[in-house]
């Protein structure tokens, strides 16, 4: 199983700012700089490791996974298993979470445009039998 230090061709970062919003541990490296129309940023996720659910208002968000394998789900529908190249355009102001698989490291680009400070609204923990309850 890959590491943290290989599961991305990306840089790996320091700890994730928004660390209180994430069950387990996740690391941040931004790609771009604070004032970029466009954020870019690599974050890497432990195995087992989950943001809580939250909504991006007026921001389109995009991620493209670059290791390991990890899960996506937007409210009221089915999680999305997430693979090495595999790309999820979030709509404006979806309910939404994304996290590593059990088993496996997970990094992804967050690619968020019309940045907007503040824009993310950190909501409720993901169901921890929810999550349990995923395929390995």
């Amino acid at each position: 199983m890959a590491d943290k230090h290989d599961v991305s061709p990306f840089a790996l970062g320091g700890a994730n700012p928004s660390a209180q919003y994430f069950v387990g541990t996740s690391y941040y490296a931004p790609l771009t700089g604070d004032d970029a129309q466009v954020g870019i940023a690599n974050v890497t996720f432990e195995p087992g490791c989950r943001n809580n659910w939250h909504i991006h208002h007026g921001c389109q968000q995009t991620l493209v996974c670059v290791g390991g394998e990890g899960w996506y789900q937007e409210w009221g529908k089915e999680p999305v298993r997430m693979r090495p190249g595999d790309v999820i355009e979030i709509p404006l102001d979806v309910k939404h979470w994304h996290g590593a698989a059990k088993n496996s490291w997970f990094a992804h680009l967050s690619i968020i445009s019309n940045t907007i400070p503040g824009s993310h609204e950190w909501l409720e923990p993901v169901d921890e039998d929810a999550y349990n309850a995923l395929p390995e």
